[in-house]
């Protein structure tokens, strides 16, 4: 993958991550993810 691909690649993971980190957890736990599945969440939507 080019340079390019992976840097957009790398911005959608930071930005799912930011997203998730502003929801609360009540909201985290309607969607059934818990604070810890955060970033393994993020890596899984790209």
């Amino acid at each position: 993958m080019d340079i390019i691909g992976r840097y957009k690649d790398w911005r959608s993971y930071r930005r799912t991550i930011n997203e998730l980190n502003a929801l609360s957890n009540r909201e985290l736990a309607d969607l059934g993810i818990s604070r810890a599945d955060i970033h393994f969440v993020a890596r899984r939507a790209r």
